[in-house]
């Protein structure tokens, strides 16, 4: 089973930037769609932004439209999110997954935005 690991979440202030990482334990099956989801205290986990396998951005949440970046390397098995102009309300634990969540979730990674 693959396992997925995120890493790079933290403490940032409001308009900080962060960026997160992906690792997967091993090659995912080609044509797979990756995705970042994020899950706020109290709320329902949310796709926030997802990629093609040839590196086509194929949805952002319009919560995160204009500052958010998804990328990958397949050569590394990992995905990447750069989050910039971070707000408050973006505090959340941010997993990846497929786009359909076929894959176990990893531990997720914490982003704490101050305002």
């Amino acid at each position: 089973q693959v396992q997925l690991v995120e890493s790079g979440g933290g403490l940032v202030q409001a308009g900080g930037s962060l960026r997160l990482s992906c690792a997967a334990s091993e090659r995912t099956r080609s044509g797979l769609v990756m995705g970042w989801f994020r899950q706020a205290p109290g709320k329902a986990r949310e796709l926030v932004a997802s990629i093609s396998w040839i590196g086509v951005v194929t949805y952002y949440a319009d919560s995160v439209k204009g500052r958010f970046t998804i990328s990958r390397d397949n050569a590394k098995n990992t995905i990447y999110l750069q989050m910039n102009s971070l707000k408050p309300e973006d505090t959340a634990v941010y997993y990846c997954n497929t786009e359909r969540s076929t894959l176990v979730w990893g531990q997720g990674t914490q982003v704490t935005v101050s305002s």
